[in-house]
């Protein structure tokens, strides 16, 4: 497999990954580990069901909102929160199985005012821009760090504009595409997560288990951190992190689309993968290979103006 062949392969396993995660996960949201165990014991299969009552292999607001981000970007060619947030209105328009709180006033504030930045609100640091943001990860893959930041923040901020989700959701989306791009665990962490815990020490995950997390980012990636960074497969970190229970799809879409574009597609059981609903899954092939499409399209430009100005 050549290098542009396993970034394919890499994204693919991603955006699988996040729909396998939370759709794993909706099983057991907002159940904890000791109920989780008394009821499947081990929970490691699609079987739907919930506080949603789902269909096996349906999924949740994290896989279908990625897959509005996503459009939003292909069809702009380019990242417009005014587009991302008016996406993200119509997604809520066609009534989505579920809905956060603070994705519902976000949107609710963009459809009174037009203005697609929610107003700075500290207390708005839940999980529901990073849940999302692959993406973002894959269309700005070759792009300059602080041109993902910023773009992360616009399609944050449509719903969540505060200091740390931005942090969570960009350390995330620095991660996926160092993952993509095959760099190892102990970079990733030099890299990325001990700056983000250096500058917001309330992230530092190494001291207690996280079970049970909660919808606030902060316990969302400390359980995805731990069981990432604990296990060795994609396969064992998921069945772990769903297994703590409480927001179990969303620590499982972003354990998911980590660790899918840090293994890739062969790592992922193909049980898991034949049971998501065809329709989603063929969706997140599909954007998969678009979105890196248009960041390789992107670079080649980049590289083609960069060589015509050095002459």
């Amino acid at each position: 497999m050549n290098q542009t062949e396993s970034l394919y392969d890499r994204a693919t396993a991603a955006y699988i990954g996040l729909a396998i995660g939370d759709a794993l996960g909706a099983t057991v949201e907002f159940m904890t580990p000791d109920e989780i165990k008394l009821k499947y014991g081990l929970h490691d299969e699609i079987v739907g069901g919930g506080w949603l009552s789902l269909k096996p292999g349906a999924v949740t607001d994290d896989t279908t909102m990625s897959l509005a981000l996503g459009n939003s970007i292909l069809s702009e060619q380019a990242i417009v929160p005014q587009a991302i947030a008016q996406a993200f209105s119509d997604w809520l328009k066609a009534k989505p199985v579920d809905v956060g709180h603070t994705v519902r006033k976000g949107i609710v504030h963009f459809r009174y005012g037009g203005v697609p930045i929610t107003p700075f609100c500290e207390f708005d640091s839940g999980n529901g821009a990073c849940m999302r943001t692959l993406p973002i990860a894959l269309s700005t893959l070759f792009k300059p760090e602080a041109d993902v930041r910023m773009a992360s923040r616009d399609q944050a901020h449509t719903t969540h504009n505060s200091e740390l989700s931005d942090a969570g959701t960009e350390c995330i989306v620095l991660m996926i595409q160092d993952s993509l791009l095959k760099t190892n665990k102990s970079a990733l962490t030099q890299k990325w997560v001990n700056p983000l815990i250096q500058k917001h020490p309330i992230y530092s995950f190494e001291n207690s288990k996280r079970k049970d997390p909660s919808g606030f980012i902060v316990d969302t990636l400390q359980a995805v951190f731990q069981s990432f960074f604990d296990l060795t497969s994609f396969e064992d970190s998921l069945i772990d992190v769903v297994n703590r229970g409480g927001d179990a799809d969303t620590t499982g879409a972003i354990l998911g689309m980590l660790a899918g574009a840090y293994y890739g597609m062969s790592a992922i059981p193909e049980k898991w993968i034949n049971g998501l609903d065809p329709n989603i899954k063929n969706a997140c092939i599909e954007q998969a290979k678009q979105l890196v499409d248009y960041a390789l399209t992107t670079r080649n430009s980049l590289e083609k103006s960069s060589l015509v100005a050095h002459g």
